[in-house]
């Protein structure tokens, strides 16, 4: 997936400045696909020249003014036609199990740290998305087709986070008995 495809998906609830598309970036579509402000738009400039989106001035009285972007009709097609396409697996970047792989070289209770900081974080997240779900999603039975959509994408990352959270728990039950000092000696 490129970020254009993220962005246009970002853009079809509604015409969004670049600050707003920034923030739904740190926010619900940041939560699986990051990319900065500058990135972003970089990207709607593209997009913009490419006839996908088109801007519009919006004109504020205390501020700067704004332009709103708002998908095309080229830019829905593209969307499209990229819905088609098969999806390949994404790669895993992760900076915690490449220290693992190579968690030798360390005293166990470095590597217990990193996990315990990570199970944290995914903790959180957890919490964080089941509060969409429960705010957002109460009847699952009642939702829209775009709704239904997107309570998916939610339930993705709420397994996710489930299984980071086993996987934690597991690696932290492994390698706790490294960090204790043996007596045997």
């Amino acid at each position: 997936m490129a970020l254009a495809h993220a962005i246009l998906v970002a853009l079809l609830d509604s015409p969004s400045s670049g600050y707003d598309l920034a923030r739904q970036f740190d926010g619900t579509v940041g939560f699986f696909w990051q990319a900065s402000h500058q990135q972003i738009y970089r990207e709607l400039a593209k997009l913009e020249a490419s006839g996908s989106i088109q801007s519009e001035t919006v004109q504020q009285a205390a501020r700067p003014n704004k332009k709103l972007y708002a998908v095309t009709d080229r830019g829905i097609t593209m969307l499209t036609e990229w819905l088609h396409t098969p999806s390949d697996l994404s790669p895993i970047k992760d900076d915690l199990l490449v220290k693992l792989f190579g968690g030798h070289l360390v005293e166990p209770a470095v590597l217990l740290q990193a996990l315990r900081q990570h199970r944290k974080q995914h903790q959180t997240r957890l919490v964080e998305y089941q509060a969409i779900e429960e705010r957002f999603f109460p009847d699952v039975e009642a939702l829209s087709p775009k709704a239904l959509y997107q309570y998916l994408t939610l339930r993705n990352g709420i397994q996710y986070e489930q299984g980071w959270l086993k996987w934690c728990e597991e690696a932290l039950s492994t390698l706790q008995p490294l960090a204790i000092p043996s007596t045997d000696e």
